[in-house]
């Protein structure tokens, strides 16, 4: 995987962040979701970097970034700082104006920063989410059904992390399996790359904490800026015909979307939520278009 990419470290103020960077041109910043790392990207990212100098990062506490000690109220773990490791970070790299494409939690930091960052953040791709705010102001038993994780991994005093811990490769090969939508679309050797660093009972914590600040935090700062202030950059809406941000209730995910950012396109792929390995052909078709 990621065959011409070099891997980096790079130190942030809070954090070290691990990244494969390859390709050239205007720089891509390429963000995973939960439950997994920049391990995502392998079959987009060399298609990407025939036209672009390609980022794929590691989130803190997931992968092989490192894993900063959380907070009672959970910020460490918020969007907004999350995305203020990556901005520092591109601009180590030298890049202080970049795309940003993100996947699920990669999304979620994606649009804060370009909230947080208008200056920053020159285009924005959201793969398969709606914003925080509309998930949690729109859940109903449908959607807490389909998205349990949210409601799970969100609760407090470590009892999610406990119940993973007892079978965490179980815990994540399930999860996998009932997002996807293409049996055999995330091959065994992207699973055994998931499992090496998520089962591990630190970055278990980690992703419970990205959680726990969705449920706080995130929505804390999507409820300050809903009808106030939108992002200023063009956005690219891409979703799973049957992945998660298809079952939320509404108009759909582009109409969701237009109350968010003035400039939006987007549109459905044959697949479930892991847009990037289940419809590698569709996206990035996709993303060099709008890029």
């Amino acid at each position: 995987m990621f065959a011409n990419f070099e891997q980096l470290r790079i130190r942030t103020r809070e954090a070290e962040i691990n990244f494969r960077r390859g390709g050239e041109g205007p720089p891509v910043l390429l963000l995973h979701g939960y439950p997994q790392t920049h391990v995502l990207w392998r079959k987009i990212a060399p298609g990407l970097a025939r036209r672009f100098t390609v980022v794929a990062a590691d989130l803190r506490g997931y992968g092989e970034s490192s894993i900063p000690p959380s907070t009672s109220d959970h910020r460490p773990y918020s969007k907004r700082v999350m995305g203020q490791d990556m901005v520092e970070a591109m601009t180590e790299l030298g890049f202080a104006r970049f795309a940003v494409v993100g996947h699920d939690r990669g999304g979620r930091v994606g649009y804060r920063m370009a909230l947080d960052h208008p200056a920053t953040v020159a285009k924005l791709a959201v793969l398969d989410i709606v914003p925080t705010h509309t998930m949690w102001t729109t859940m109903d038993k449908r959607l807490a059904l389909t998205t349990y994780h949210w409601l799970f991994l969100a609760q407090p005093d470590g009892l999610p992390e406990r119940m993973i811990e007892a079978n965490a490769a179980y815990y994540l090969r399930e999860t996998l399996r009932r997002w996807a939508r293409k049996s055999g679309a995330i091959e065994e050797e992207a699973i055994r790359a998931y499992l090496a660093s998520l089962t591990q009972p630190a970055r278990i914590h980690a992703f419970c904490e990205d959680y726990r600040a969705g449920a706080t935090v995130d929505l804390a700062d999507d409820d300050a800026d809903f009808g106030r202030r939108k992002i200023a950059c063009p956005v690219l809406a891409l979703w799973g015909d049957d992945g998660i941000a298809a079952e939320v209730e509404g108009a759909g995910p582009l109409d969701i979307w237009r109350k968010w950012a003035d400039d939006v396109r987007g549109r459905g792929l044959p697949c479930g939520h892991f847009l990037p390995e289940e419809a590698p052909e569709e996206t990035l078709a996709e993303l060099l278009a709008f890029l």
